[in-house]
């Protein structure tokens, strides 16, 4: 079997080949720290998380890296706002991001590089480009000339002699053409700022991703990764400047993940439909806003439902619950015929192998958790096939798909689980069943399983794979 990956850029499935076999240089565009993580950098997140373990577990040796955006035009907006430090906004979002990401399973990347500790290779950069003859200063301003390459719009599929038609530029705009960015911004009053041959000023948005790529990654990208907002422009003038830079090919694949709506409209501050991880934490465990996001096809738009994550809540709880049913058989002496779990395994890769197919890897897994729970009823499943499938379980669902969450004795109140056990059994003596199973389904979407026996409730942690 071999993996097969939808690439942008030829806007088809190709065979899955790094520059260096073995080994993956895997870039995706981090956030701008203007504010709070919302489920649509989640989406993004969470996804090229599960392509990022999924290609760990296939034997790649990756090296990933994501960005910061910590000086543009966004953060100084709302610092002219609020009147708070741009510099403090963007570290306050950072470790909201952190903080978010962590709690979703998000493992960390190998490099978080910010843009502002790049500004003196910025400045390199955008020299070469100037000496190449793809730049020009104008005025304090240096922009980048997208005449001077042949193939531009080749990842967006942009008609340039369109845009040309359809764009205007300002009467007090220095730009030579309407389609050529700014690779660097003179001062304004009140901004950050740096120095430069062209004066004070900051680097444009562009020209920081295509900075630190080059600095940690190389001039040749195996996988650069974004939603598929960022395709124009800012996708396609990263491959402008990369390519003008270096004279190679900038990135091999292009992968783009889907948007998150809500309630079929497209996220906006105008509509003031934008929900903060952070808030969807308080509301929804975070196996379940996981499993949520894990269960669409990452280029397949999300729209955010609140009876489709009960849903994942649902399917999240039955997953975990034959886990500790395993457990439990284990413990009890098991008997009864071989079961083999090798053709699960090999399905849930072909699933994978078919551009990160998790709804297709997904469903193996239950169809595994079926026969599983039948075989324990049935009392016919020897040891062995028992822990093959825990460890299958293990691998698929923890180790690639990132949903089985490690909880720490310590982080737990046993005082405030004896509380909610004590509250629990008082709805239980009034029959107010559905109270007490959603206090006992909660519990166990953290990690705590309730077991009622004749002389009281217990608890066990059961997040040990």
């Amino acid at each position: 079997m071999s993996l097969n990956v939808y690439n942008t850029l030829t806007n088809q499935k190709e065979e899955f080949r790094p520059l260096e076999k073995n080994k993956v240089r895997m870039y995706v565009c981090g956030p701008t720290v203007y504010d709070k993580c919302h489920i649509g950098h989640a989406r993004c997140y969470v996804a090229f998380d599960v392509i990022r373990r999924y290609l760990e577990y296939c034997g790649h040796d990756v090296t990933f890296v994501e960005n910061f955006t910590d000086v543009d035009d966004k953060i100084i907006k709302k610092s002219n706002e609020t009147g708070e430090d741009p510099f403090e906004i963007a570290e306050r979002n950072i470790k909201d991001y952190f903080r978010d990401m962590d709690a979703l399973n998000v493992q960390r990347a190998d490099l978080y590089p910010r843009a502002t500790k790049h500004v003196a290779d910025m400045i390199a950069f955008i020299e070469r480009l100037l000496e190449k003859g793809y730049a020009y200063v104008a005025d304090g301003d240096v922009y980048f000339s997208v005449e001077k390459v042949a193939d531009y719009g080749k990842l967006s599929g942009v008609n340039i002699e369109q845009m040309k038609a359809g764009a205007r530029i300002a009467v007090d705009e220095k730009k030579r053409d309407p389609l050529d960015f700014a690779l660097w911004k003179k001062a304004k009053e009140g901004e950050p700022s740096w120095e430069s041959p062209w004066g004070e000023g900051r680097p444009g948005w562009h020209i920081e991703c295509s900075t630190m790529t080059l600095k940690h990654l190389g001039e040749t990208l195996d996988i650069h990764g974004g939603g598929q907002d960022l395709i124009f422009p800012h996708h396609e003038n990263e491959i402008a400047q990369s390519e003008a830079y270096s004279g190679k090919q900038f990135v091999r694949y292009w992968l783009h993940n889907g948007f998150v709506t809500i309630r079929e409209e497209k996220m906006s501050k105008s509509l003031g439909n934008i929900v903060a991880v952070g808030d969807l934490l308080q509301q929804y465990s975070p196996e379940t806003l996981r499993y949520f996001l894990v269960a669409s096809h990452y280029r397949k738009p999300i729209d955010f439902d609140e009876a489709v994550l009960e849903e994942s809540r649902k399917a999240v709880t039955r997953l975990l619950n034959t886990v500790d049913l395993v457990k439990g058989a284990l413990q009890g002496g098991p008997t009864g015929e071989s079961f083999s779990v090798k053709e699960y395994r090999e399905r849930f890769q072909e699933a994978m192998d078919d551009d990160f197919n998790t709804p297709g890897a997904l469903s193996v897994l239950f169809e595994l958790v079926r026969d599983t729970n039948r075989r324990i009823e049935e009392k016919n499943i020897d040891r062995a096939s028992l822990e093959d499938v825990l460890d299958t379980f293990r691998v698929l669902a923890g180790d690639v798909l990132g949903l089985f969450f490690e909880v720490k004795t310590e982080e737990v109140s046993e005082e405030l689980l004896e509380i909610l056990i004590a509250v629990r059994e008082m709805v239980r003596q009034k029959k107010l069943w559905d109270v007490s199973d959603t206090i006992r389904d909660r519990l166990r979407e953290i990690g705590i399983v309730l077991e009622d026996t004749p002389e009281g409730t217990r608890w066990k942690l059961v997040r040990d794979q």
